[in-house]
């Protein structure tokens, strides 16, 4: 680690709906606390990260794959929205040398994975980071979930990830604390929303060890199901790799809105 170089924390942040912070929408307030929180978020870390490792809900595979490419393209991986959402921007670098240092770490931990330098950027990771870091010139490397979707896996994941920190690199997940579509804009889904919203506060509040039991059974709380249906839990996924690399350190909620009648949070790890 550079001497110049702080131990970046571990995030876990909402990145809303499709291109929702850069279109009109009904209400017209809905998405502006969210986009608030994530534009104030650099102004929390302690230093401008050297790189970026974003864990995005919108990329399954067989096995971890990390993005190789220098300059990787965009994926507009959402529908039916207005076309000008088809011509946004981020053109952030890739890095292919963190790419590399992030499939040794996983494979020293015995998690196969691979890289994959024809993969562009997912709207899992730009639609936030546009609000998060704007001018798009911190090198991104966007990590996959694994496909099996289980959560052990991806705490081992984030936990062999965590030397990461401390080499100025920001290990960001991006997916939604509540992810049930038929729920969105469902009064009756307000309550069942906060009920699994304060097992998942509780939850990052408790010790390392306690967190990680706790998340490695997640759908073993309180209307957990019902926020994510079974073999729909993408959204929540990046939360247990940034939970584990968040190794010893503590976690606490950092922003939480009611959007479409449903609690969202994020949640932050030093």
């Amino acid at each position: 680690m550079s001497a110049r170089e702080a131990i970046q924390p571990t995030l876990f942040v909402p990145h809303g709906a499709g291109p929702c912070f850069f279109m009109d929408w009904n209400p017209p307030d809905a998405w502006n606390a969210m986009a608030a929180f994530l534009k104030g978020v650099v102004g929390t870390l302690p230093q401008p990260p050297r790189a970026i490792l974003m864990v995005s809900a919108h990329w399954l595979e067989a096995e971890f794959a990390v993005t190789a490419a220098r300059q990787p393209g965009l994926i507009y991986d959402y529908y039916g929205f207005p076309p000008h959402t088809y011509e946004l921007r981020y053109p952030a670098p890739g890095n292919p040398v963190l790419a590399t240092r992030v499939a040794g770490l996983l494979g020293a931990a015995g998690l196969p994975s691979r890289q994959d330098a024809e993969r562009g950027f997912d709207h899992g990771m730009f639609i936030p980071l546009k609000l998060m870091f704007p001018a798009a010139e911190i090198p991104v490397v966007q990590l996959s979930l694994r496909g099996d979707l289980d959560p052990q896996a991806h705490l081992d994941a984030g936990r062999a990830l965590a030397p990461l920190r401390g080499e100025g690199v920001l290990i960001v997940g991006s997916g939604m604390s509540f992810h049930n579509m038929r729920g969105y804009g469902d009064p009756h889904f307000g309550p069942v929303s906060d009920e699994f919203d304060q097992w998942l506060t509780a939850t990052m509040e408790a010790g390392p060890a306690e967190r990680a039991a706790r998340l490695a059974h997640w759908d073993e709380a309180p209307a957990a199901r019902l926020c994510h249906p079974p073999r729909a839990e993408e959204h929540l996924l990046p939360l247990m790799v940034v939970a584990g690399a968040a190794a010893d350190g503590s976690g606490r909620r950092v922003f939480s809105d009611r959007v479409l009648e449903t609690t969202l949070s994020a949640f932050r790890f030093d």
